[in-house]
């Protein structure tokens, strides 16, 4: 998964340092505020890819004496940030320059230039995206998109794939935006659609800190994997399992206790042996769960 998740980063962020290169061009020989809103929003993103890459590399740190339970869930703080910037800079600036653009309008020039730079960018811009739909999409499994987008602990895949959404969806609009300016000869739409990217980036970046916070506080795994860790320890020699606490320190990083009732008639000797059998089953098809804590217990109950 992290290798899939670092791919996509990479994928993105070169897309986004060459749309941002193009758009800032095109807005400079246009004088089109909704091209120049698009180059700070590519801007951003390339930014906020850095951060992703970054923070995948401090997640990876084995765990130390300092952090025994390692550097997890450093990925989820950089996503929180990447969410701040994205609110701040992203929408911040293309709202201002919106505002702006329509209080004291200015018509473009050479509009074909771009609309050229904006069918580059669409085209760069899906590239990236199908990258991060198909990563996507092979982890949610069985949930729809909505329920894969809210249990999501991947933050680098869900950030790609919502930022590049709304890229897509910038574009369409700044193009939108261009083409009224041009018919009408009003260049107020185009501020407007300067305003409408901003609300758009403003949107996306409240729901990445929404999930980023989350996920930093600690979110538990998925109860498909909570009810795993019942099956594997019901065994002969377990009368039953009481509460099974898990929490996500990254994707791939799951930390799990359980309370288990052991039978009274079985030896320490027993005990130790299924406690073991009951860890090499759950590595073995969780490798994820990076630590099991097994709590004997008499009614079963943390």
């Amino acid at each position: 998964m992290k290798g899939e998740s670092t791919r996509v980063l990479i994928v993105a962020l070169a897309a986004n340092l060459g749309i941002a290169a193009a758009k800032f061009v095109a807005a400079a020989i246009t004088g089109s505020s909704a091209m120049l809103t698009e180059g700070v929003h590519s801007l951003v993103d390339s930014t906020n890819q850095l951060l992703l890459l970054y923070g995948q590399k401090r997640a990876a740190k084995p765990p130390d004496a300092r952090h025994p339970s390692g550097y997890g869930r450093e990925l989820y703080f950089w996503s929180f940030v990447v969410a701040l910037l994205v609110f701040a800079l992203g929408a911040g600036v293309s709202i201002y320059e919106g505002v702006l653009h329509v209080l004291h309008p200015e018509p473009a020039v050479a509009p074909l230039i771009a609309y050229g730079v904006l069918a580059i960018a669409f085209a760069l811009e899906g590239g990236s995206t199908v990258a991060a739909f198909r990563a996507f999409d092979a982890a949610r499994g069985s949930l729809n998109w909505w329920q894969a987008l809210r249990r999501s602990k991947d933050a680098s895949t869900l950030v790609v794939l919502l930022e590049n959404g709304a890229a897509m969806a910038g574009i369409i609009v700044a193009a939108i935006g261009l083409a009224l300016s041009q018919a009408t000869g009003n260049p107020v739409f185009d501020g407007g659609a300067s305003v409408v990217i901003g609300l758009i980036l403003g949107f996306v970046a409240l729901f990445l800190a929404r999930e980023a916070k989350g996920l930093l506080i600690g979110e538990a795994a998925d109860p498909e994997l909570i009810e795993g860790l019942r099956a594997a320890a019901t065994r002969p020699g377990v009368m039953r399992t009481g509460e099974v606490i898990t929490v996500h320190n990254a994707p791939d990083q799951i930390v799990a206790a359980m309370s288990v009732d052991f039978d009274n008639r079985i030896g320490a000797g027993d005990v130790e042996r299924i406690v073991c059998e009951i860890e090499a089953e759950v590595r073995e098809k969780w490798p994820a769960v990076m630590r099991l804590y097994i709590r004997p217990q008499e009614d079963a109950g943390l």
